[in-house]
């Protein structure tokens, strides 16, 4: 991402609107002043702030320009004082009003908070769930089961694509679906040359609004608005994928996700507090279907994020063409972060993909396909450099650029988890026949996918 670029802009963190100080895009149209004065223009409260600090522009890929003044009331609420105000709610009113608040934390966040709390990710995360359950919070469940359907989905939805490739122009590549900034940059920006070849399987986030407000609402005989769900992640674009219009159910007046806070904006929730981590009692986890034999805390594969590449890449080499991969060996293009993996057999290329990770490559990618020189049939695009345990809500260091030390020891913390492959876990297996009716179902549909279309710059 484009390093070399920074503007001066009102700190935005106390009204929850720290992502739209960066709304800048610097593909080649960069106009600070108009961003920053369509930012004054939709929040004049921003102007009177006093404090102020730099921000880079390649904070986020998530539009081209400023958000809307619609988009940005609904962000705005996706913060602390929010969860304040329905505790304090809570706390007013009859029981029968009350809002049962479910936490949802991403896998990704476990280690900033193990790291902080020097702790393990496994006792970092009950310490977690015990802050969180102290201040109010009933149920804390952690986003891998539904990682596992995304990866699931998303595997499923790559065979189907590579055998019509041949009548479909827009089969190939396919792009992975779950970074936000990079969905909205593609939808906004990149427009027919991109979106088709999206894919729909939904994100991990979204997914597990879908099970909270719907499977386990009615495990619980509660309606959907009876619960306020939040999701913390360490990416501040997750804020704005919650606030799609698709995942609105305008019926209902509900969002499935309501909240989403960054894993910093957590550890800030602790600060205020006053609690120490001594002082915090562990408290497990919980799960969808109450009592489990879970084995404990895993991950998915892959270096930081949840291994979309490397699920689909074995899932592929085994569906069609019967061949098992071990181990995944990355070559390394230009970077780290643009790294590509290739099937071979009797010299013959079977499958090619890439992972492009961060503004830069993302450029680089762009500029080959609008050539036509894209060889790969799957890239797992991310926004942000090094991945999703890199995301700002986390990682963020001086001068707002990534903490390097503390990422490389998030990395160490999220690999030292043991590894289960998503069609392994019998939850998920589970969910499949007891929530949505089947793999194939209309309510699997439903659930669990999704479209991307482009939709007019703001």
């Amino acid at each position: 991402m484009c390093q070399t670029h920074s503007l001066s802009c009102t700190h935005l963190i106390n009204c929850g609107l720290h992502l739209l100080s960066c709304m800048c895009l610097v593909w080649g149209r960069m106009n600070e002043q108009i961003c920053f004065d369509n930012l004054i223009h939709a929040f004049p409260q921003v102007k009177e702030s006093t404090s102020v600090q730099q921000v880079l522009l390649s904070a986020c890929l998530s539009c081209d320009g400023c958000v809307s003044e619609d988009e940005g009331q609904r962000i705005s609420q996706q913060n602390l004082e929010e969860i304040n105000r329905v505790l304090a709610l809570n706390k007013k009113c009859d029981t029968s009003k009350h809002k049962i608040l479910v936490v949802s934390v991403c896998p990704q966040s476990l280690p900033f908070f193990a790291i902080k709390f020097q702790l393990d990710v496994p006792a970092a995360a009950k310490k977690l769930c015990g802050f969180l359950k102290s201040v109010g919070v009933l149920y804390v469940f952690d986003t891998t089961v539904a990682a596992s359907f995304s990866i699931l989905e998303s595997q499923r939805e790559f065979v189907q694509r590579y055998r019509r490739k041949h009548h479909d122009s827009n089969a190939m590549p396919m792009f992975t679906s779950s970074c936000p900034g990079w969905i909205r940059y593609a939808e906004r920006v990149l427009g027919s040359l991109v979106t088709p070849h999206i894919c729909t399987a939904r994100s991990p986030q979204q997914i597990m609004g879908s099970l909270v407000k719907d499977f386990f609402a009615r495990q619980q005989k509660l309606t959907p608005d009876q619960i306020f769900h939040v999701v913390v992640a360490p990416c501040f674009d997750k804020k704005l994928e919650a606030v799609r219009e698709e995942f609105y159910k305008s019926i209902l007046e509900i969002r499935d996700v309501d909240c989403v806070l960054t894993s910093g904006e957590i550890l800030h929730l602790m600060e205020q507090s006053k609690v120490t981590v001594e002082e915090v009692h562990s408290a497990p986890l919980d799960h969808v279907f109450g009592e489990t034999t879970d084995p404990g805390m895993t991950r998915h594969e892959g270096r930081g994020s949840e291994g979309f590449l490397e699920h689909i890449f074995k899932h592929a080499a085994k569906e069609l063409f019967g061949l098992d991969v071990q181990e995944i060996v990355y070559k390394t293009l230009r970077n780290r972060d643009f790294q590509e993996v290739a099937l071979e057999r009797d010299g013959e290329t079977l499958l090619q993909f890439a992972a492009v990770y961060g503004f830069r490559n993302i450029q680089t990618l762009v500029h080959r396909m609008r050539k036509g020189k894209v060889p790969y049939q799957l890239v797992e695009v991310l926004s942000c450099p090094g991945g999703c345990l890199s995301g700002r809500g986390q990682a963020e260091g001086e001068g707002g650029r990534p903490d390097r030390t503390l990422v490389q020891q998030m990395e160490e913390h999220y690999s030292s988890l043991p590894v289960r492959l998503p069609d392994t876990n019998p939850e998920v297996q589970r969910l499949y026949q007891d929530w949505l009716d089947g793999h194939d179902s209309p309510h699997a549909q439903q659930c669990l996918h999704t479209q991307y279309k482009i939709r007019l710059t703001v």
